[in-house]
C-alpha cells in the first residue's frame, strides 16, 4: 500500500461568514502531520472535507492526492467520539463498517487486530462493560479494519486520562506507521510526541511550528521534546 501525500487549497465560508482560507495545507505522504489552533477556525472542518463528508461549509477549493488517484475512498476517519455502537460486541464493532457496505468481514483481519491491540479477551463484550481507553483501542481497531492509506483523526484521546493518551499515541503510531495521517489536536504534547510536521491555524492561514529534530514517535520525557513542546503551548496561547 502506497500512501500518497495529500494537499488541500481554498477558502471556506458559513453562511457567507468566512471560515478559513484562502489556504494551502499539504499532508505529508506516509508520516504524521498535526494540525493545532484555536477552536472555530475550521480545522475539523478541513478533516471533513478531505474524506468527503458533509460540513455546512461552503468550499471553494480542490483536494487532491500526490499520485493524482480519488482521496474520500482512501480515508480511514476517526473521531473524538468512539462512536460504538452499544448493542453489537468489541467485534461486532470492528468489523461495522463491512458489515454496513453488505460485505462479509475479515474475520482474520479482524482476529488479528483484536490481538494486536489487546482486546482479544474482551472482543465479546459491549462497549458499556470497556474503560474509556478500550473503547477507544476498539474506535483505532475499526478504523484499522478498513485498511485505508489516508487517516483522519479528530482529537481521538482527548477524553482520555494522562497516561492512557499517552499508551494510545503509542499504540497508534505503531499501528499507522507508513500511513498519511492528519491529525487535529489541542494537545501540544502529544503534537511534539507524534508529529513529522507540525502545523498552527488561525483565521488567517497556516504556518509551521517547530518540531524536534528526531523523529517521531519520541520520548515523553526527552529534554529536546519537552523544550519544544512548551513553546509550542506557549505559541497556542498566544493565539487565543
Amino acid at each position: 500500500m502506497t500512501a500518497p501525500s495529500v494537499t488541500l487549497a481554498g477558502l471556506a465560508d458559513i453562511g457567507g461568514a468566512p471560515l478559513f482560507g484562502p489556504l494551502r495545507l499539504e499532508v505529508m505522504a506516509g508520516a504524521w502531520t498535526c494540525l493545532l489552533g484555536p477552536s472555530g477556525v475550521g480545522k475539523s472542518t478541513i478533516l471533513r472535507l478531505i474524506a468527503g463528508l458533509e460540513t455546512g461549509a461552503a468550499f471553494d477549493g480542490t483536494v487532491r492526492a500526490s499520485d493524482g488517484g480519488p482521496v474520500a475512498p482512501r480515508v480511514a476517519y476517526m473521531a473524538q467520539e468512539d462512536l460504538l455502537m452499544p448493542w453489537l460486541d468489541v467485534a461486532g464493532n470492528v468489523a461495522l463498517g463491512a458489515r454496513l457496505r453488505g460485505e462479509a468481514p475479515d474475520r482474520a483481519r479482524s482476529d488479528a487486530l483484536l490481538d494486536r491491540l489487546g482486546l482479544w479477551s474482551h472482543r465479546i463484550k459491549r462497549p458499556a462493560a470497556l474503560s474509556g481507553g478500550q473503547r477507544q483501542r476498539v474506535a483505532l481497531a475499526r478504523t484499522l479494519m478498513e485498511d485505508r492509506p489516508i487517516v483522519l483523526l479528530d482529537e481521538p484521546f482527548s477524553a482520555l486520562d494522562a497516561r492512557t493518551r499517552s499508551q494510545m499515541q503509542d499504540l497508534a503510531a505503531e499501528a499507522l506507521a507508513g500511513r498519511t495521517v492528519l491529525l487535529v489536536t489541542h494537545d501540544p504534547g502529544e503534537a511534539t510526541r507524534l508529529g513529522a510536521r507540525n502545523l498552527l491555524m488561525t483565521r488567517d492561514g497556516l504556518r509551521d511550528a517547530e518540531i524536534p529534530a528526531t523523529p517521531p514517535l519520541r520520548a515523553v520525557d526527552d529534554p529536546e521534546t519537552l523544550r519544544v513542546q512548551g513553546r509550542l503551548l506557549q505559541e497556542l496561547r498566544a493565539l487565543a
